[in-house]
């Protein structure tokens, strides 16, 4: 008969806490079974986030607590993924195909937050989720040009849309419906109307996560998505430099107001780094982000270097998750891509499904 409690090896799982998470495995619920036979213990962890790149690094961990346990032999650790709906602005339910929807914004133009949001999303689908990302931004949509996308997208009913389809992204934006240099010369309400459409009527099929990339600033697009568009959580990018901040800290106290969770902020152009002699600089000013973060309690996900490499990826149409995969940057991406999906993780999650719909009839 084994000596060895559950009791003790949740007591030694729960010693280890969770880097993207933040918190306990036991106490996030994420230890789904222990199975002890004799001095063998076998361990099942489900993580609510997508974490290709970190779930050999959590199951060595969470082995090496169990280990620990008096009487424990070995252990074996396995881990693997859930990704649930999550609640979303009180007075909107979630779209069916589309689990979570990520709103990435700035304050301010940029501070490449479309770069960013390009970049997060192939680092989700890079960790094991299914994504998808719309592009906001009416007035100078880019997604097209930094996914390498050309061509327009298919109808097969005559009133929706296929959405367009590369590096496993799915993708929708006004550029794929107009020319590359056409202007588009509308005022707010024809804008705000633009992106319903492109949301509602594009066929998006079962995402786990939807990144919208949203225009800078805090105007009619911004309100529409916190009125009408059912958002799990929001990104904000900054730079280190004090304007920058002011303005991001505009788009962080707008997220508030509406009521849609800030799952953190990510510092862009934090550190240059010269490509000939190595020197670093801080050009925009350092400490921003965290100082940011800290402030107002919310997490930062990341920083990034100001790298050539990255504006060179982006505008060749192969950003540089799926450009130089093995990279700092790319790892750097990942990392913000896993800790925003953990931060959303441990939010209430959506039970609307679970429930049946309650039909009255008059016979």
């Amino acid at each position: 008969m084994s000596t060895v409690s559950n009791e003790a090896v949740e007591a030694a799982i729960k010693d280890y806490v969770e880097p993207h998470l933040g918190r306990d495995l036991v106490s996030t619920k994420s230890v789904k079974s222990i199975d002890i036979e004799g001095d063998q213990v076998r361990v099942k962890v489900t993580l609510g986030f997508p974490a290709k790149g970190a779930a050999d690094a959590i199951a060595a961990a969470v082995k090496e607590k169990v280990e620990s346990v008096p009487g424990v032999g070995a252990a074996q650790v396995t881990v693997d993924w859930e990704i649930r709906s999550h609640s979303v602005q009180k007075s909107l339910k979630p779209i069916d195909s589309i689990k979570n929807i990520i709103a990435v914004a700035s304050g301010k133009g940029g501070v490449g937050k479309s770069t960013t949001a390009v970049n997060l999303a192939l680092a989700l689908a890079a960790e094991g989720a299914k994504v998808g990302i719309l592009d906001a931004d009416i007035y100078g949509p880019s997604q097209p040009r930094m996914l390498g996308i050309t061509g327009k997208p298919d109808s097969k009913d005559g009133k929706s849309l296929e959405p367009m389809v590369s590096y496993d992204l799915q993708a929708m934006s006004i550029g794929f419906l107009i020319e590359e240099e056409t202007p588009m010369i509308w005022r707010g309400p024809m804008v705000t109307q633009a992106l319903e459409q492109l949301l509602n009527d594009t066929n998006w099929s079962e995402l786990d996560y939807l990144v919208i990339d949203l225009p800078p600033g805090t105007g009619d697009t911004q309100l529409t998505l916190a009125q009408k568009v059912p958002v799990s959580g929001a990104v904000i990018v900054t730079t280190p430099q004090d304007i920058a901040l002011l303005d991001a800290r505009k788009g962080l106290k707008m997220f508030q107001k509406v009521e849609v969770p800030v799952l953190g902020v990510v510092e862009n152009m934090s550190i240059h780094i010269c490509s000939k002699c190595g020197h670093e600089e801080h050009i925009f000013g350092s400490g921003g982000g965290k100082a940011m973060a800290e402030q107002y309690g919310i997490q930062l996900l990341g920083s990034l270097p100001l790298d050539i490499s990255i504006r060179e990826e982006t505008d060749s149409g192969k950003p540089s998750v799926v450009a130089a995969p093995d990279s700092r940057i790319s790892q750097i991406y990942r990392e913000i891509a896993r800790k925003t999906a953990a931060k959303l993780s441990l939010q209430a999650k959506d039970y609307a499904a679970k429930f049946p719909r309650i039909v009255i009839q008059n016979n």
